[in-house]
């Protein structure tokens, strides 16, 4: 039942809709029954609020959704497998059991001194082999409003190429300068990436071409395109903007770019395999049309490349072998912009947004995604300076996020920071999970969300008055049990001291040795009856005239000094007389 739920309410309450490209259902592949299902998930139909009208075919909707979903996920997966998930991952590439929602924020890393470097306008980052930062920068040239005419031909190429290396190797942890490279290549450098092999990819929109560059080498290992000449046949480019390399069959991919809207295939070679894409429809983008392809992340878990779909402020996913429409991800929070895209394995996609239009309320902000959902996992902003045109962004597998600013000309570098730290501790063969919130994560969620403060003051003000209840009921029933206690304790005590006096007096008088005279005139010569007034007429100063006022005080003070008379078996038999010595 909680199944059923949880998938209906997916299929009828979300409001992120990912559109998936639908294929013959006769032949389908892994990735098309993936596809297929994410539709079925989530896809968005239903109405919020169901009217009596068409309530009868919205629920045969849900129905036959939930039937379509197990048929396409029983293919996928054994039926033993209890727990929901799209697509496993092949072994050695990711884990999908630590990506859930919410396990983990990304902050800015105080620490990292990169963000003071000299640079010029930042275009491209990647990380190496070995994890380091790359970054391919402008030096001083700079693109603006005069650096092309309108057919896109470079205006400025007598300022020459870029005299500064424009490819800078960083250590990650302390930004320290590993290996430069670069100088007097470049006019305006745009995208990077970097192969399996450690090759650097490099796209030149002022050159209109694209270059693969050993890490030592000086020249280009091989150039596409024609340079400084626009075009859109297969030889030349207008302005491309990135490039990916299948690490499996090593396969180029490129984006073209500012003036075509296209992505073109080539062999490992060089050779041109095919090209897709078409502009944008002057009313709606549809799959596959472009405004601007700016960024390509390769997914090689699911055998796809997404590309940043930039001034339609989207992300499409493609299938690498014959560039088929795959899926889209559409937030109203990337706002109209959406500049770069990356992709670790485990299934997390990261993106950057553009500056919002006039009136609109979206901020500049990264973006952590699950890619088999879409949904949005975090997002995150400096704490230092402020985004003013995030333009590339790149992560590792541990989540460290690094992104390149265009017009701040900075670099600033995000690391993951977990929500919850899981303690298992032993007590008497019993394992007890302790989960502790972290406080700056709580502190940051709220920075980011402050609407969700509300919420948090109700449940912490509920969180009180149930404690308070509680405590009250605690001590009504305390002070309930313990008063009857108390009265029947102070009964008995006040028996047992009344049963001690009486006991304790009649020892006295029969024990005492020296009042055995006392005791003889108490009884009478005669053994009769007591004689009161022969006992007080042997004592000095007694006046019959009347009795005196008897005080207790006296026989108080024989009691506490009389260290023999008490018995814990009362008065049933009295001690026997202590011997004269």
């Amino acid at each position: 039942g909680d199944f059923y739920s949880l998938l209906s309410k997916l299929l009828g309450e979300r409001e992120d809709v990912m559109h998936v490209h639908k294929h013959n259902p006769t032949e389908k592949a892994e990735s098309d029954l993936v596809a297929e299902i994410t539709n079925v998930v989530q896809k968005k139909d239903l109405p919020r609020e169901i009217t009596n009208h068409d309530e009868r075919d919205n629920t045969i909707l849900v129905r036959d959704r939930i039937h379509k979903f197990h048929r396409l996920e029983s293919t996928l997966r054994p039926p033993e497998n209890r727990y929901f998930s799209l697509q496993q991952p092949k072994h050695g590439e990711g884990s999908w059991e630590n990506e859930h929602t919410g396990d983990f924020h990304i902050e800015e890393a105080m620490e990292w001194p990169g963000l003071d470097l000299k640079l010029g306008q930042v275009s491209g980052l990647a990380l190496d082999p070995e994890n380091n930062l790359v970054i391919f920068h402008r030096g001083d040239h700079v693109w603006d409003e005069n650096s092309f005419d309108s057919k896109f031909v470079y205006q400025q190429r007598g300022l020459g190429p870029i005299e500064q290396n424009t490819i800078l190797v960083l250590n990650p942890s302390n930004a320290k300068l590993l290996h430069s490279m670069g100088k007097s290549l470049f006019y305006l450098p745009h995208g990077l990436s970097i192969d399996k092999n450690g090759n650097y990819w490099v796209t030149d929109v002022a050159l209109h071409q694209v270059f693969k560059l050993g890490a030592d080498d000086k020249e280009p290992l091989l150039t596409l395109g024609v340079a400084l000449q626009p075009g859109s046949d297969k030889n030349h480019f207008c302005q491309p903007t990135d490039v990916a390399v299948d690490p499996i069959t090593g396969s180029i991919y490129v984006s073209d770019g500012y003036c075509n809207s296209r992505i073109i295939q080539f062999s490992a070679n060089g050779l041109y395999v095919m090209q897709w894409g078409e502009e944008t429809s002057l009313y709606r983008a549809r799959p596959g049309q472009f405004h601007i392809p700016h960024s390509l992340a390769l997914i090689p878990d699911f055998s796809q490349l997404c590309v940043a779909d930039r001034e339609n402020g989207r992300i499409q996913c493609f299938r690498l072998e014959t560039g088929e429409f795959m899926r889209e991800f559409k937030h109203k929070s990337f706002g109209r912009e959406l500049f770069a895209v990356s992709y670790i394995p485990g299934g997390l996609l990261f993106a950057v947004n553009g500056m919002p239009y006039p009136g609109e309320a979206e901020p500049l902000q990264g973006f952590v995604m699950n890619f088999s959902t879409g949904e949005i996992i975090d997002t995150f902003i400096p704490l230092r300076k402020n985004f003013e045109m995030p333009h590339d962004v790149v992560a590792s597998e541990d989540k460290t996020v690094f992104v390149g600013d265009v017009h701040a000309r900075a670099v600033w570098k995000f690391a993951s920071t977990e929500k919850t730290e899981h303690r298992s501790v032993k007590k008497a063969g019993i394992e007890v999970q302790e989960i502790k919130e972290s406080e700056a994560i709580v502190e940051a969620r709220l920075k980011n969300n402050p609407e969700s403060t509300d919420p948090l003051k109700k449940q912490e003000k509920q969180h009180l008055v149930q404690q308070a209840s509680t405590g009250v009921s605690f001590v009504l029933i305390t002070t309930l049990l313990i008063i009857p206690i108390v009265i029947l304790l102070a009964i008995l005590v006040f028996i047992r001291w009344r049963k001690t006096t009486v006991c304790g007096a009649d020892g006295e008088h029969k024990l005492d040795s020296s009042s055995g005279r006392i005791l003889g005139r108490l009884r009478g010569k005669g053994g009769g009856g007591l004689n009161l007034g022969n006992f007080f007429a042997s004592h000095k100063g007694y006046s019959r005239k009347g009795f005196d006022r008897l005080s207790t005080e006296g026989s108080d003070q024989e009691k506490d000094e009389d260290d023999g008379t008490d018995s814990e078996e009362g008065c049933s038999a009295p001690p026997p007389a202590p011997s004269s010595s």
